[in-house]
Parts: C-alpha cells; structure tokens; sequence
C-alpha cells in the first residue's frame, strides 16, 4: 500500500493555520437577526408569569418568545423537553424566553429587562436525593411522554427516567463460588465539553417554505429529522449545512439551538436569525456530559479470576432525557470492561435531578463506567495480593468468549488485548505497582487500566460517498461526514486514493456538508466515521471502477477482465503500453473522427450498519456494535505525601487499531484524548449550590487543562489486529484514549496515598479529606 500508513497532513490543516477556515459564526449574512435566551435563575419552580413588556420597549427588539408560544415537546428518545419552560424550570440556566432583535447588543439589552417570576419548588439536587422516598418528581408525566425512539423505559410516579439491565450466568452461584470479594462505590460529577467553538445556529425560512439552518453539528441529518418532525414539515424542505465545527466531543450531536433558532425565525416572518452561546450559557444552558454514581462488587477465586461481577450504575442525566437511554445501554453493554466474566447482574438507572441535563460525551458513557470497573479491578488486585497487570492479563476478553449481552466474539470484531497487556509493560517499564520514595515525602508509583468499547449505533445506521471525475483525471469526494477534529474527511480522502491508486493530492474533498445535496451519514458519532464512510468510499470507488474500466474496454477493444490500472491510467494487463489515462476518460471519450461515448463518470457508494439488534428488555441480551476497540493505559505519577500535590510524570496509551490508516492523525487523536481524560481525572466538574445553582460557569471556575499541566511525557504505541469487514482493517479510536486514562490514574495515586480514591476530580483536597476521614 502507497497511502494507507502513511503519516498525512490533514486536508483542512492549511485553512487552519492560516487562518482561513470558516466556522458557523464566521460566515455573515446582512440583514442577519439575533436571538438571545433569557435563562432561568431557579433550579425548580413553578413559572408564575413572565413579564416581556419592558423588554419590547428596547430599539430594534422584534419579538420576544415565551414557552406560552409553543406547544411542542423535543427529544431524540423521550420527547420530555419543551424549547422553552413552560409551566415549570427544571434546572438553574433553563430557556425561558427567546429576544429576536435587530443585533446581539439590543437583544442582551431587552433580555435583561424580562421579568420572571417562579415560586420555587425543592430542588433534586443530587442521585441520592432524586431517589428518596417522598423525592420531589422533576416530571410529574414521567411515563407519559411520546418515546420517539424505542427502547425506554421509565417508572412512573419517580425520577428514574429509564432502567436497562443485563444479565448472564447466574450470579449467586458465582458469588458463592468466589475466595475473595470486593465493593467499591464510586462518584463522578457531571462535566462539560469544553469544546473551542461554542454552541451556534442560524435559521432562515425562504418564500417558497423551505427551511435553511446553518450549525455548528455532528448531526446535520439528525438536525434536518427532527425539525422536519416537530414543526410538521417534509424532511426535504429542511436544508442544514455544517461548515468546520470547532471541537465537538458529542456535546454536538444534541440538538437544541437549532430548534430554537427555527422558532426565532418563524416569529420574525422567515428572517434569518442566529444564536451564539456565550462560554457560560454553553456550560449553563446547554447539556453537559454525566454524572455517575456506581456499586461494583467483583467476585474471585483465589487464583485471581473473575468469576462474577454484580454491578449497579445510576446516571445523573439532569433534567432531561436527551440521548441518556442509549448511553445506558452502552454502559450495560459493556459493563464488565474488557473481561471474560461469566456470571454478571448490572442494572443501569437514568435519573431526573434538577441539573442541567446531559448528552452523549466522549466514549458515551464509557469513561465513568471505565472508571468504575478499573477502580473494583485495582481493589480485587490489592485484595488478592496480586500484581494489577497480571490480574488483567489473567482475566482478558478473547476471541470466542460472549460479551455481557451473549455477542459472540471473533478473530475480526475483538482486538487483542493481551497483546496490549504485554506491551504496555515493556513501554511504561511497570514495575508492578511498586511504591518507591524519591525525596522526603515524595513518592513514586505507577497505574494501570484496560478498557474496551463498540459503537452502540442503531441498527440501521447509513452512510454514503459520491465521487466524481473532474476532466484532468482528480475526483471529487463528497460524504455527509462532518469534520470538527478528527480527520475525518483526510480519511477518507486516503481510502478513495489508495483504492484508486493516485496521490493523494489529487482527490478533492468537499469540507462542509449540505443536507440538500451531500448523501446521509447518520452522525459522526460514536467512533464510526472510518468504518461506516470508509465502507461507502470503497463501495463508491468499486463504481466508479466499474465504469472506467468498461468505457475503457470499449476504446480499447478488449474485455473488461483484461483491464487493470494504476498511475492514473487504465492498460491491458499483459501488455501496459497499450492504456488509457483516466482523464482521457472521465467526462467520456470523444474519438478522433469526433463521435463520442459515455459521459462524466461518477460513482456512487452507501453502507449500512448490519447484523446489530435492540438489547432484550428482561435479559439485555443482543449484539449493540460491529467490533470492540481494546487498550491499555497507564500513568507514572509523582505524589508528595505532606501536601498531596502530584505529577504526572507519564501517561501511555496501547491501543488495538486494527490497521493505522495515519499515524500521524492517530497518534495526535490518541495524545489528545489522554490529556482530556486527564483533565477530567484531576480538576474538571461541575458544582452545584444547595438550590441546584451552577456555581463555576467560566473557565476561571471550571478548571481544563492547560499549558504546563500536562504530563511530561506521552507516549503511544499501536497493535495491529485487522479488522476484516472494516477498510483496510482499521478499527475505530477517536475516542478511546479517554477512557481508561483517568482510572489509571485514580489507581497511581491510591496506591501512593494508600487511601482509595473513588471520587472525581482528584485534587489535593480531595486526597486531603479521604485520608483524613480513613484516620
């Protein structure tokens, strides 16, 4: 292979780094209104009256939407939320009031003076607190609302908004059987994406009915679904471009400015009307990533293997629904981490609070369950007496063994995780957990965590490519993909070249994606763009193939199985001084008489997820992914024992890629995804005050990573098992190196402070107060 493997420059990186590429708020429309939210400054309460007269007194002020306006209900699962609160507020940030105004400066102005009156209600403030006897209900219809995308199941008169569960082996004999056991409760906090570019829209209805959004999304075919759904239209006559998107990390495949800038747009008679999230309104009022409490009891025999695992994970989902069903079979799915168990009972909780509520995150649940089961694998190690690594080793997944929900693992859909295990020891230099003191009161020590991940799509995902040749013999490539980070678009763009063997420079990607006339990808979600598009490149390139060679045939006077190419030419294969080049034939050939045959040549590809099925209600059982991406992290940590400062001296990431298409691309994705794991692990959450008020809404408060904090050293290696049905046996990756990272750690410094630290973030105090409250 001339491409695949090789380390490429992404296609947008010149756009980049010059300056030149164009976000959604960057491309400017005159005549262009704006919309500003008038949040809600309680956390629960009953909405008395909302006072908007002041407000339309200000210049330029065009219209003020309330929730009284609107009788919809929006939801990808559970239709539970309304665009705008009616009645009631349900988290501290909540839209209560949209101003459409001349400009952003009038609209702040007039959003400033809507007067809001709530008699407040008791805030659920935390899981524990939504699951009380005698809680306050968040949804009084809990229960009751239209489920748009089955399954889901909630318990009325409650706040657990769904329950999925999974169950295999019998549990209760695996326990008995079991030397050694171990309990672990674990709490994580709700966090935020933090991606660059905040949350933005734009919406414009045209004369003729159609509708035009313009937005900063992972999910341009979702946005168009959805609105086509709500506000009764044909999916056709909503047309939604995605320019570049400025970071992402799932928090954009939620919908929720676009509604509302669809809706600010109606109200002004079709206008064009944008709405940009300011950084705190991104953190307030639109869905951060969950928050996790989890009981994980492992059971073993005192050789060390696993022979049961009962398991029970409640998410605080905040006051919303949103894609929290699918993330809790995700989490179900994959309950045990990346281990042969055979006796497993987990049940996962959705639960209401008065939060603000929440989306998919990166590894879409995977990291905090991660977190949990690695914590339980550390403490089952230290019980045992035994070395972490070894314990994993002894314990790993492998080809043949059944998942939590009864899928049959294979050579193709599982990587090796032993292989990971083993080279992860070599690159770390593990020293089997060791605590080795370097100076007064410093300590060092290492941590080790393993993790595993598929996709959990729907069953009947798609994606599409269309390719065509442009008159000098390059082609085009076109496919609903979005880029916003991971190199999606170069992807693919190397698949098409390495297929059709010519340069890479020589194929043209179209960057944005248009509803109208690029070909439906379901999201760029979930890890699956290299799959899913990839597939329909090479499906496409087959095509395009397919016709090259036959209108080749023709002008050559031979059969198509004659034929081969390659240098952008198609020749006879025993002979390759008699060829064609590509461009003497991509908009057809015209012979020297003047008679022509043909046309512009252009192939056409599509791929649909198969052979995946709903998980069981009662068992859990079904097949949720294609494939499972394992790997290993680890973490060298340095820790001072008087002030529990500590650093991190390395963090290392082995992954099983299947077939690397770009190092380059991988490697930074793989670097990037342990610096956000990290951040998460050491600083990052959300807080709340006693009446479920946001309280660290900026970057001041809410701490992310940055320049200097990072761990001295990274460092990443690569196995290679194919995958078969994937092209060129790559496996996905975006996200994985998120998940196990902040585990690892978690593990390092329990073992340095001798305390277990099952609580995120681990700060200082944080270690201060659990060593305190173990003395």
């Amino acid at each position: 292979m001339s491409i695949i493997g090789t380390r490429v420059p992404r296609k947008e990186a010149p756009n980049k780094v010059t300056g030149r590429a164009r976000y959604t708020n960057d491309i400017n429309i005159p005549g262009t209104l704006s919309a500003v939210i008038v949040p809600a400054r309680r956390a629960h309460g009953e909405i008395l009256s909302i006072d908007t007269t002041e407000a339309k007194k200000v210049p330029g002020v065009k219209t003020v939407i309330t929730g009284d306006d609107l009788s919809v209900l929006t939801g990808d699962v559970t239709q539970d939320r309304p665009p705008l609160a009616k009645d009631k507020v349900r988290y501290w940030g909540e839209p209560v009031a949209l101003v459409v105004a001349r400009d952003e400066s009038a609209a702040r102005r007039a959003a400033a003076l809507v007067k809001v009156r709530i008699k407040p209600l008791p805030a659920v403030n935390s899981i524990q607190e939504a699951l009380a006897p005698g809680a306050p209900l968040v949804h009084e219809k809990n229960g009751d609302y239209t489920v748009a995308t089955p399954p889901v199941y909630p318990k009325k008169k409650s706040n657990v908004a769904d329950h999925a569960n999974v169950k295999k082996g019998d549990i209760d004999q695996g326990m008995k059987k079991s030397d050694v056991k171990v309990t672990v409760h674990v709490s994580l906090p709700q966090i935020d994406h933090a991606a660059m570019e905040p949350r933005v829209a734009k919406a414009e209805i045209l004369a003729d009915g159609r509708v035009l959004i313009h937005a900063s999304t992972q999910a341009p075919f979702e946005v168009q679904k959805l609105v086509a759904q709500y506000f009764h239209l044909n999916p056709g006559q909503v047309i939604v471009t995605a320019p570049l998107v400025g970071g992402a990390f799932g928090g954009k495949a939620a919908i929720q400015l676009e509604i509302l800038a669809y809706i600010a747009s109606k109200a002004v008679g079709g206008q064009m009307v944008k709405i940009v999230n300011t950084r705190e309104e991104d953190l307030t009022m639109s869905p951060l990533g969950l928050g996790l409490e989890a009981d994980i009891t492992l059971g073993a025999s005192k050789d060390g293997h696993i022979q049961a695992a009962n398991m029970s994970f409640y998410m605080d989902i905040g006051a919303y629904t949103d894609s929290a069903p699918r993330i809790a079979r995700a989490i179900a799915a994959q309950c045990t981490g990346p281990y042969h168990i055979a006796n497993v009972h987990t049940d996962v909780f959705c639960v209401y609070t008065n939060h603000t509520y929440t989306t998919a995150f990166r590894g879409f649940g995977h990291m905090p369950m991660t977190f949990a089961v690695e914590r339980a694998m550390d403490e089952l190690a230290r019980a045992l007496n035994m070395d972490s690594l070894d314990l994993r080793l002894k314990n790993a997944i492998h080809i043949d063994d059944i998942t939590p929900t009864k899928a049959r693992l294979t050579r193709s859909n599982l990587g090796d995780l032993p292989a990971c295990l083993k080279e992860m020891r070599r690159l770390i230099g593990w020293q089997g957990g060791r605590v080795e003191a370097v100076g007064p009161h410093r300590v060092r020590t290492q941590g080790v965590a393993a993790f595993w991940k598929t996709s959990s799509s729907p069953p009947n995902a798609v994606s599409g490519a269309i390719i065509t040749m442009n008159s000098d013999g390059s082609v085009n490539l076109s496919t609903g993909a979005v880029e916003f980070g991971p190199g999606t678009k170069t992807t693919a763009a190397m698949i098409l070249a390495e297929k059709l063997r010519i340069p890479l420079d020589r194929v043209f990607v179209h960057e944005d994606v248009n509803t109208s006339v690029d070909p439906e990808h379901w999201k760029t979600v979930a890890s699956l763009s290299t799959y899913m598009v990839g597939r329909a490149v090479l499906d496409a390139a087959n095509d395009l193939l397919r016709q090259l060679i036959s209108l080749a045939a023709v002008v050559l006077r031979c059969a198509p199985d004659d034929l081969d190419y390659g240098d952008e030419k198609v020749f006879v294969r025993d002979d390759p001084s008699i060829n064609i080049k590509f461009s003497d034939l991509a908009l057809g050939y015209k012979y020297a008489e003047g008679d022509s045959i043909g046309g512009q040549l252009m192939g056409r590809g599509r791929f649909m997820i198969r052979h995946l099925n709903l998980l069981d209600q009662e068992t859990g059982h079904g097949k949720p992914g294609p494939a499972w991406t394992v790997g290993v992290q680890a973490v060298e940590v340095e820790y001072d024992q008087e002030t529990h400062q500590y650093r991190i001296l390395k963090a290392a990431t082995v992954l099983d890629a299947g077939r690397v298409i770009n190092p380059q691309v991988a490697t930074g994705q793989v670097m990037g995804g342990m610096n956000m794991g990290i951040g998460v692990a050491s600083r990052e959450g959300v807080h709340y005050g006693p009446d479920g008020e946001f309280l660290n809404p900026q970057f001041r408060s809410y701490k992310v990573m940055r320049m200097g904090e990072q761990p001295q050293q990274y460092l990443v290696e690569f196995v290679e098992t194919p995958q078969m049905d994937s092209p060129y046996g790559a496996r996905p990756l975006g996200e994985h190196a998120v998940l196990a990272i902040g585990a690892a750690l978690a593990n390092a410094l329990s073992r340095a402070a001798d305390t277990p630290l099952n609580t995120l973030p681990i700060t200082p105090e944080m270690i201060w107060k659990e060593r305190r409250a173990r003395s």
